[in-house]
């Protein structure tokens, strides 16, 4: 079912979905939704770990998304329903919490409290959220549940909140309320993804432009179905190591800012005495920025076989140097590369477990998804989950 809404082959559309949710809020809080919003997850096609470190990615916004309907209160009550957990919490929103508490509802609580920064007071609201991103998948569920609920609260209460701006204060609510230091990408590209594009950003100036797909492509996305336990700590810890890199290369390079501003040369001449740990991290960054770049530049001349040639080079800077692989994601694209119309594969997301993508020929990926499934299946004893996929818009109302 998956990947019929996918491939807009008829199953449930957006609309569709908002209308079943709109049902369902009608009758869970007896009045209809003021708005219904939409956000969707996101694949990257290429620069894992760049956007903190001020660099450039190649996101793609998926079928995937997150709907939040919403409705105002008379009282100062935040009142939040979720169809995936079948859970209600409920807030004041004159005293919300100060820090996340390692639940599902922290990402909405973190918007909720930034939003009045840039918005003015919020109202007394009910929400209700339903969502098919996969969690824990790497395909960026918590900025689409996050940009989903801005947008819907913004509505609200009538502020104008412009799609970068609202992309910065998902960003800031994820690092300040929840926790994880994430870059702009994945709240960058749930706005301003669009239909059948990637989307080239520099995540310094957020600069960005879109990249026409070939039709005859696919994003092809297969989930391992794993997710390492020690992944959160792991991301902040690669953060940490980027920055001391940044610290101990500052004073050598003083117009540095971020790793950004480094090339190859200047690493290997200038970082002899970093440790191999650090040197290791900061090599992969200075090499992914390049890479990303290269691969604009394959995209637009329709060169897809050198596209997929970065990709595996992507891969194994991720494995080797900034070591955010695992086992289980290296069979993934061992596997994936073995099929025909294959192009390139590559982990996606922060590591650990989660998924892999590969761009595939659109008639290949019947081949592709049986060959996939039953050599990981035999290799690991676990099922994937594989969602073939084409580039879609980013946030918006529902009509």
């Amino acid at each position: 079912m998956l990947e019929s809404i996918l491939m807009n082959d008829g199953i449930l559309t957006l609309q569709e979905r908002a209308s079943a949710l709109g049902t369902r809020f009608a009758h869970e809080f007896g009045e209809p939704a003021a708005g219904i919003f939409q956000a969707p997850g996101r694949v990257n096609l290429i620069g894992e770990h760049t956007d903190y470190n001020e660099g450039f990615v190649l996101p793609a916004a998926l079928g995937f998304s997150t709907h939040v309907a919403v409705a105002p209160r008379r009282d100062s009550k935040l009142i939040v329903r979720s169809q995936n957990y079948s859970e209600q919490v409920e807030f004041d929103v004159a005293r919300l919490p100060e820090h996340g508490r390692g639940h599902w509802s922290d990402y909405i609580v973190g918007v909720a409290k930034l939003l009045p920064k840039i918005s003015g007071p919020l109202v007394g609201a009910n929400l209700m959220i339903e969502g098919d991103v996969p969690h824990g998948a790497g395909l960026s569920s918590s900025a689409s549940l996050e940009v989903a609920t801005a947008s819907a609260l913004a509505d609200l209460i009538g502020a104008k909140v412009g799609g970068t701006d609202l992309a910065l204060l998902c960003q800031r609510a994820e690092n300040d309320f929840v926790g994880t230091r994430c870059g702009i990408m994945d709240q960058f590209v749930a706005v301003h993804g669009r239909r059948n594009h990637a989307l080239l950003l520099d995540c310094r100036s957020l600069e960005y432009r879109v990249l026409p797909l070939p039709d005859h492509i696919r994003l092809v996305i297969c989930n391992t179905m794993v997710r390492h336990a020690h992944s959160n700590g792991e991301y902040n810890t690669r953060r940490a190591e980027c920055e001391a890199g940044v610290r101990f290369l500052a004073n050598k390079i003083h117009s540095l800012r971020s790793l950004r501003d480094v090339n190859l040369d200047q690493l290997n001449e200038m970082g002899r005495q970093l440790p191999e740990t650090v040197k290791k991290r900061c090599r992969h960054v200075i090499t992914e920025n390049a890479r990303v770049l290269q691969a604009a530049a394959a995209l637009e001349a329709g060169d897809l076989r050198h596209f997929g040639e970065l990709m595996r080079r992507s891969h194994r800077s991720l494995r080797d140097d900034f070591e955010v692989s695992c086992e289980e994601l290296d069979l993934m694209v061992e596997l994936n590369e073995k099929v025909g119309g294959v192009y390139g594969a590559r982990m996606t997301g922060g590591g650990f477990g989660g998924c892999t993508i590969s761009l595939v020929e659109a008639q290949s990926t019947g081949s592709f998804k049986l060959s996939v499934r039953e050599a990981y299946r035999r290799a690991t004893g676990l099922e994937p989950e594989i969602y073939i996929c084409s580039a879609s818009d980013g946030a918006g109302r529902v009509t």
